[in-house]
């Protein structure tokens, strides 16, 4: 295989591992988020404005991992472009 084969293949398994990692704290977060909710429903001494300090905190935590996926799925998706572009732009000898 050429190095740029091996290139390849170790970003997009690379991909992979971030997708799985990341759905996996995604699971973790938004079942800690129930049981938050779940928490704050029953307690009833907890004032209104600690709940919606809870609820946006909540709210940013989910906007900062929605905007770190699609900023890190973008740079996948250079990356990816790059060793498309760098295959169509070969020469026929260097083609394996």
């Amino acid at each position: 295989m050429d190095q740029q084969t091996i290139s390849k293949e170790m970003m997009n398994f690379n991909k992979m591992l971030f997708d799985n990692s990341f759905n996996a704290i995604s699971v973790i977060q938004d079942q800690s988020e129930k049981m938050i909710t779940a928490f704050m429903d029953k307690a009833t001494w907890l004032p209104a404005e600690g709940e919606k300090a809870i609820t946006d905190w909540i709210s940013a935590y989910k906007k900062g991992r929605d905007d770190f996926k699609t900023a890190t799925n973008a740079k996948y998706e250079e990356v990816a472009n790059y060793f498309m572009k760098k295959e169509n732009t070969a020469t026929p000898g260097m083609k394996k």
